[in-house]
């Protein structure tokens, strides 16, 4: 059997393997979009490219025979970055979103879509989880978030948006009035210590997350009560202090000890922190230059400079995050910034390498057109948007589960949404998510070589769906034209079956002679939806990929 070396592993190899089977065969992972094991190659995609022997062209394994003394390189710079030029090439000509644009619009970048899946479902605790994932005050910003995502909703376009602040504060409010509000589980203690300076939205979110992590925060305040501008700016009309309250003492009862009267600067400095934690974040408000430099720090163009994607100054273990950095009227951006920040302190204090960026990976069609916008309407509730009343507020219960010096709030759900309106709400919603985000293989490979979607964004087509199949859904402005569904046909000898229409760039999978999908596809439609790369066809039965944990057993149909 032939021997060849794979990026420094020797392997052994029956003759007339590909490469591609070799290093896998080794436990080398090199992507492909097009490959079927045991199948001819069909070297459409070109992500699995490799260099062998030293030359100067790159070569598909998924087609390249194995050969005695063979050297081949599959993870050098230049390998990577041809691999990426492929994902990006596929990018730019493919149609649809990744995440929905209210989650990719929302500055806390939600999954907003599984939030709403979730309501309709009956599955209010899970949706609540959903949200904390990612806004460490709900009811709060249910009550003041300026709703920039239901500006983006493009059930905005033919109606009215879905009322998604709204779905936001009644788990937020049901929760809080359940007597037994959910406390996420904290990893074990791991010794390290955050100081936080400033404890409104950005800081009390930044707390709310570390301390999930395992690590001992402590929030400084000039203030004698958190929550900042929360607390001291908005008016009480808009946001109930008792519900502020509440809220602060979730985050605070997982271990986050709070000082208030303290003023970085005057009472408090910056080296003495830094002396006594092993980070610390600032969220205060905005801070002038001169003040920016007495603390030791770079300021930038409006605030403290920092790296806009861990939010890291210049100092060793000193973050910035919120209005601190950038000033900014809508609190939800500030929630967001603290989650950034948290993250990055995190890997930081664990001495693992720089995490990704926290916004989700999504591919956007933009605005769609009325006859685009149709096919999502048609499996969406034609109800109009919900009105809610006061009559809506959940009641109070009689005791706050565990011994507690904070009273539910009794005004926590006046002006909501009741659980009738709610679900009615929710079935509103487009999903105008790719229900397959968490598998498609293009955009995982895209996450993991950085691909840039818009590096080389074409003429956009026409976004349509054929849903007249029986078993499947046909989305082909998200198909790459890989040619596994035509293999598979083939293979099953489909009287008509599929193949490629239109030449160069312009190609495209689709029936012979016009025909539709179900004439063409009669006995492995569902086959070819499972081996989809992409999931431009896909089961009629599957609904968006769960979550990690996802509780489906109530999902709806």
């Amino acid at each position: 059997m032939p021997q060849l070396t794979i990026d420094g592993q020797l392997v052994e190899v029956p003759e007339g393997t590909s490469v591609l089977e070799a290093a896998r065969h080794a436990g080398i992972t090199i992507p492909t979009l097009c490959h079927r094991p045991g199948k001819p190659p069909l070297t459409s995609c070109f992500v699995c490219v490799v260099r062998v022997n030293g030359g100067a062209r790159l070569l598909p394994s998924c087609a390249t025979p194995v050969a005695e003394g063979m050297v081949v390189e599959s993870e050098t710079p230049e390998v990577h970055a041809a691999r990426r030029t492929a994902l990006e090439l596929l990018l730019g000509d493919h149609l649809g979103d990744c995440v929905g644009p209210c989650q990719s619009t929302c500055p806390a970048h939600m999954d907003i879509p599984r939030m709403i899946r979730q309501i309709a479902a009956g599955q209010v605790r899970e949706a609540l989880i959903t949200v904390k994932e990612r806004i460490a005050l709900p009811a709060v910003l249910g009550r003041i978030c300026p709703e920039l995502c239901e500006k983006a909703c493009r059930r905005g376009q033919a109606d009215a948006p879905v009322s998604i602040c709204l779905l936001k504060r009644h788990v937020a409010d049901l929760d809080l009035a359940s007597g037994d509000p959910y406390r996420p589980e904290c990893a074990p203690p791991s010794g390290k210590r955050v100081a936080i300076v400033g404890a409104g939205p950005a800081g009390l979110a930044a707390a709310y997350y570390l301390a999930q992590a395992g690590h001992a925060c402590t929030l400084f305040d000039e203030h004698p009560l958190p929550g900042g501008m929360l607390q001291y700016g908005v008016p009480e009309a808009l946001l109930p202090r008792d519900l502020l309250q509440a809220e602060i003492h979730l985050i605070l009862r997982l271990g986050v000890e709070f000082q208030g009267g303290v003023r970085l600067g005057e009472s408090l400095s910056l080296e003495e922190l830094r002396a006594r934690h092993d980070a610390v974040l600032i969220a205060t408000g905005p801070t002038a230059p001169e003040a920016v430099r007495a603390l030791g720090l770079e300021p930038g163009r409006q605030g403290i400079q920092v790296d806009r994607h861990t939010l890291a100054t210049t100092l060793p273990g000193v973050y910035a995050a919120g209005a601190a950095v950038l000033p900014s009227r809508h609190a939800v951006r500030a929630v967001g910034d603290g989650r950034t920040a948290a993250r990055a302190i995190h890997h930081y204090l664990s001495g693992s390498p720089e995490p990704a960026r926290d916004r989700p990976f999504t591919v956007q069609m933009g605005r769609l057109q009325a006859d685009e916008l149709a096919p999502f309407l048609a499996n969406a509730s034609p109800e109009p948007r919900v009105s809610p009343t006061a009559e809506a507020a959940p009641p109070a219960p009689q005791e706050w589960g565990e011994p507690d010096p904070v009273a539910p709030p009794a005004s926590g759900g006046l002006g909501g949404l009741s659980p009738d309106q709610a679900v009615r709400e929710s079935r509103r919603c487009l999903h105008c998510d790719c229900h397959k985000q968490e598998t498609c293989a293009l955009r995982l490979h895209a996450i993991a070589y950085g691909a840039r979607p818009n590096e080389y964004r074409g003429e956009r087509r026409d976004y349509r769906v054929e849903q007249t199949h029986p078993e499947t859904v046909y989305e082909p402005g998200k198909c790459i034209a890989c040619g596994v569904c035509v293999q598979i046909a083939t293979e099953a000898r489909e009287e008509l079956g599929l193949t490629f229409i239109g030449r160069g760039l312009n190609v495209r999978v689709a029936v012979p002679l016009n025909e539709a999908l179900r004439q063409g596809l009669r006995r492995v439609a569902l086959a070819c939806a499972d081996a989809c790369p992409t999931a431009a066809l896909r089961r009629k039965d599957d609904g968006p990929t769960p979550a990690p944990g996802e509780d489906t057993s109530r999902r709806e149909g």
